[in-house]
């Protein structure tokens, strides 16, 4: 695993194996951050990385300029990762040992852009953008980025914009801004 551009570009991340992750793959990420940088300016930005795990996505939104990523995870283990990776690089990452569903249901908080990968088996993953809406947790023309399987289809979902596929990985988008 390594931090594919930006600031931090090309440093390695030891994944620790006692974190029960499937971390988005190197080509994926690269990907995802090839259309993020074309959709938005990620400098300054404020992320919500929901099922963080080993944390690779908060280590690439730190790299390329983000100002704060707040990691939510309910393994103590991927929160310790975290914490020990972002004091390691300097960065501005907060973590929450906690689940995310609960999490969510009582935020407040507003964030330019949410990252939610959650286990690819996970019975309430098509919640969460219905949550993550009618909680209005994201500023004006934010995003929701939704990593997930291939059985699970968002086409019809309030304020879907579109889905990309990057061999077993799925990038669903959604944006506050309604569908032009």
């Amino acid at each position: 695993m390594r931090i594919i551009g930006g600031k931090y570009k090309s440093r390695s991340i030891v994944f620790n194996k006692k974190i029960k992750a499937r971390p988005t793959t190197d080509s994926a990420k690269e990907a995802l951050f090839n259309i993020l940088e074309n959709k938005t300016d990620l400098d300054k930005i404020e992320v919500l990385d929901l099922f963080a795990g080993t944390g690779s996505i908060a280590y690439e939104f730190m790299s390329r300029g983000a100002k704060k990523v707040t990691c939510i995870d309910q393994q103590l283990s991927a929160v310790k990762f975290i914490n020990e990776q972002a004091e390691k690089w300097s960065m501005n990452i907060k973590t929450i040992k906690t689940n995310v569903f609960p999490y969510i249901a009582k935020e407040s908080k507003t964030y330019d852009i949410i990252f939610a990968d959650p286990p690819y088996d996970h019975e309430k993953a098509y919640e969460i953008p219905e949550i993550i809406f009618n909680r209005q947790l994201l500023k004006n023309e934010g995003w929701l980025i939704l990593e997930h399987s291939k059985k699970l289809n968002f086409y019809k979902s309030a304020n879907f914009i579109e889905q990309r596929t990057y061999s077993n990985v799925n990038f669903s988008f959604f944006n506050t801004k309604q569908n032009e």
